[in-house]
């Protein structure tokens, strides 16, 4: 495996990275933020994996006794931006078009079915071109990330509280301009599939909430082919496992395809900011029927991370959204 990043704090409420490889997990000395070791390598022209050999061997840490933290996060989380696109795996149109299908009742293909035909047929262009364009969506600021072992809370107007689990692709914006991808992460990208299915035109509705992120951001690209299990656990037990699988073995779509259609917009080419970008998935237990309900336990792993995310499933108390006249 390569290189992973962490971000932590110990006992005494300090944080730091470390870095994670074949001979176990290590601090970065003079790291105290993924982004900040980011930001010196793209100033001194250096991979991620040079700036951590830069910065010389560290003190071996036990994972175990440390807070895990997201594995990237910004100072201002206005400037953190949380996005991602859907019905990019082969297969995952299956239980989205059986959703719009009984909603609709209608034998002509959906929308859903129609896009993901476009990625298949086109979302994997050759070198130079412009393939299809996915679906997109955004999910909210820096705010709406989740560390490991965290609730993941859903609106106390939320429908359903559904996990999706999913590989996001991490990026720093440079003072160019110019998207950085520094890695990838486990997530859970968490979703309200009844309300989704009440009408295709309440996704964006459906996707504003929390997501979680794995503690590891791993280095370089991702494999071709990856294969995780996705479970939720009630009381001890498991309720729910099944594999999934990603890596663009087993996408309709490139990843450079997706980062493109995301970062063709200026808006999102903002230097300094952060990139948190979903790439999809085709398992979910709402597929299968499943209702989760506070004190769930998600649980996602994936053969190309060293650590699994879990999160237990919570609901917010209702919150006055009512907007005042000045």
């Amino acid at each position: 495996m390569s290189l992973s990043l962490i971000q932590f704090r110990d006992v005494r409420g300090q944080r730091g990275v470390a870095a994670l490889d074949a001979s176990g997990a290590y601090k970065v000395p003079g790291a105290t933020t993924t982004l900040e070791l980011v930001r010196g390598a793209l100033a001194q022209h250096r991979s991620l994996v040079e700036a951590v050999a830069a910065a010389g061997p560290g003190k071996a840490v036990d994972l175990s006794e440390l807070e895990l933290l997201c594995p990237i996060d910004h100072p201002d989380s206005a400037h953190l931006m949380v996005t991602g696109t859907g019905l990019t795996h082969l297969g995952s149109a299956e239980g989205r078009d059986k959703m719009h299908r009984a909603a609709a009742s209608n034998p002509a293909p959906t929308d859903s079915m129609k896009m993901f035909l476009m990625g298949v047929d086109g979302g994997k262009p050759g070198n130079g071109e412009v393939g299809a364009q996915p679906e997109w969506f955004y999910k909210g600021d820096g705010t709406s990330l989740v560390a490991p072992n965290a609730p993941l809370t859903a609106p106390d107007f939320a429908l359903d509280a559904g996990e999706e689990p999913e590989i996001a692709g991490i990026y720093v914006i440079d003072e160019e301009g110019c998207p950085v991808r520094i890695g990838f992460a486990l997530g859970n990208e968490f979703s309200d599939h009844v309300t989704e299915r009440g009408n295709y035109l309440w996704l964006a509705h459906s996707k504003l909430r929390q997501a979680a992120l794995g503690p590891e951001l791993v280095v370089g690209e991702l494999p071709a082919h990856v294969k995780g299990m996705s479970r939720i656990v009630r009381d001890g037990t498991v309720l729910w496992e099944k594999p999934f699988l990603s890596g663009e073995a087993n996408m309709s779509h490139s990843i450079s395809n997706l980062e493109y259609h995301h970062f063709k917009y200026p808006l999102f080419r903002r230097p300094g900011d952060v990139h948190v970008h979903f790439f999809g998935t085709a398992t979910l237990s709402f597929s299968d029927g499943v209702r989760t309900e506070p004190g769930d336990v998600f649980e996602i792993e994936a053969d190309a991370f060293r650590l699994p995310l879990r999160n237990p499933v919570a609901r917010a108390t209702a919150v006055g959204s009512n907007v005042r006249v000045l």
